[in-house]
This record gives structure tokens, C-alpha cells and sequence, in this order.
């Protein structure tokens, strides 16, 4: 339910988590991308997975104590959103 208010975030199998794959121009850009999400939520003390390559990261949230996706990972997956 909380998916289809996300875009292109979509349903990790029935883990109940979160995933989107974010893809930029080089290394530098997507570690600023990392950099600035690490900072975020560190904030929030809440923490994605996080899958670095050159030019893309595969971002993926859950919340283990809710046994898959909660509210909190829906509000910072929107809010990633906003840094790219």
C-alpha cells in the first residue's frame, strides 16, 4: 500500500522491504549521492542497504523490529529522493 505512494520505489520480493536503483554520471557523483544519504540517516538513525558501484547505488530499506516495511522507511525514501 505505502509503495504506490513512491514513484519508481518498488517491492523487494515479499521481504517487505523497499529498493530503488539510483544511477549517475561517475564515481564522484554517486558517492556524494552516499555521502549525503549516509549523513541523512545517520540523522534519522535509521539505515539503509546500500549496493556502490561506479555510476549507480541500489538503495534498499526495511525495518527489521516491524519485520518489513514501515512508515519511517516510506518517509526516507521520499526524502532521498529530494537529494538526487
Amino acid at each position: 500500500e505505502h509503495v504506490r505512494t513512491l514513484g519508481d520505489w518498488s517491492a523487494v520480493d515479499n521481504s517487505g522491504a523497499l529498493a530503488k536503483t539510483f544511477a549517475f554520471a561517475d564515481f564522484h557523483a554517486t558517492i556524494g549521492f552516499v555521502n549525503a544519504l549516509a549523513w541523512m540517516a545517520n540523522r534519522e538513525d535509521h539505515h539503509p542497504d546500500l549496493r556502490v558501484s561506479y555510476n549507480r547505488c541500489v538503495v534498499t530499506w526495511s525495518t527489521h523490529d516491524a519485520g518489513g516495511l514501515s512508515e519511517k522507511d516510506v518517509a526516507l525514501a521520499k526524502l532521498i529522493d529530494s537529494l538526487v
